[in-house]
């Protein structure tokens, strides 16, 4: 079966499987939230089973054991719409920072505002970041005691692209005062955004080890930035065969940003842009902390 054949009936069954699990979920307006968790679930499953048996992808979530129990941040690489549902399986009733506008979309984004996710208008600036850490110290520490995803760049990067991490999660972080667990990994080789196409091979998640609270911003936001890159950078350079996938060009662009330290490891070249190195320097702006969430 082709690639675009396999990438065609995913697709399908993605938005069918979508449209079936709406259907069973109107019940839940009226019922605890917990029900509406459990169906988001059942979703996942399918997509993670139509993952395997039409494109040939399999998924592997490494260091789970790096997820405590509790008030936790989850600050995870963004490469692919995967890793906006990916996680739910491994969490109770976990929360995601998203963009105002997917609240507007009906029934979907009705289930999102039940299910108590946190959306940003990203027009308002500074302002929505303040209101947005507010609420998330409210549901993270001060009782409700649920687990927060966020993804630092605030939208999907293409592998292999220079990192552009927003200080929102530092904010956060600092705010809610608890541990903070990175997340590489290489969605973006097998569900690319901005295309239907889905390269077989297997999707890894690797849970890295928490950073614990109380750091200063500044030392949190580069101790963060450092591990997930290198690590994602490591899982794309271990992967297999996603050459033969069809993904020639986006190995050509992890190999430019990896280089070998003197003592053997892997690690990311110093790439920065050299604009945004001096705009970092200078100081981000209201709408650059905030980011495409």
């Amino acid at each position: 079966m082709s690639l675009y054949l396999r990438s065609l009936l995913f697709n399908i069954g993605f938005y069918l499987s979508l449209l079936v699990h709406i259907v069973i979920a109107l019940p839940t307006f009226l019922l605890p939230r917990r029900v509406l968790f459990a169906v988001a679930k059942s979703w996942i499953a399918s997509t993670h089973w139509m993952l395997r048996v039409f494109c040939n992808i399999g998924i592997e979530f490494r260091g789970t054991h790096h997820l405590p129990n509790g008030p936790l941040l989850i600050a995870a690489k963004h490469q692919s719409a995967w890793e906006t549902i990916g996680f739910l399986p491994l969490l109770r009733q976990p929360m995601y920072i998203l963009k105002r506008e997917l609240t507007w979309i009906p029934f979907f984004g009705w289930f999102l505002l039940k299910a108590k996710m946190i959306p940003v208008d990203r027009t308002a600036g500074g302002r929505a970041l303040v209101k947005m850490a507010a609420i998330a110290r409210r549901r993270i520490r001060d009782g409700e005691g649920r687990q927060l995803i966020i993804f630092p760049e605030g939208t999907r990067r293409p592998v292999g692209a220079e990192p552009r991490y927003k200080s929102g999660v530092a904010l956060i972080y600092a705010d809610c005062g608890v541990p903070c667990v990175p997340v590489a990994l290489n969605s973006g080789l097998f569900w690319p955004r901005r295309t239907f196409l889905r390269y077989p091979g297997t999707l890894i998640a690797e849970f890295l080890e928490p950073i614990p609270p109380g750091l200063p911003r500044e030392v949190f936001q580069q101790r963060l930035q450092a591990a997930i890159e290198t690590a994602t950078a490591q899982l794309a350079k271990a992967q297999e065969g996603y050459e033969a996938a069809g993904n020639v060009a986006q190995a050509e662009a992890i190999g430019k940003l990896l280089e070998t330290a003197p003592d053997g490891t892997v690690r990311m070249k110093d790439n920065r842009d050299p604009i945004a190195q001096k705009q970092a320097e200078s100081g981000t702006t209201r709408t650059e902390r905030l980011g495409d969430t």
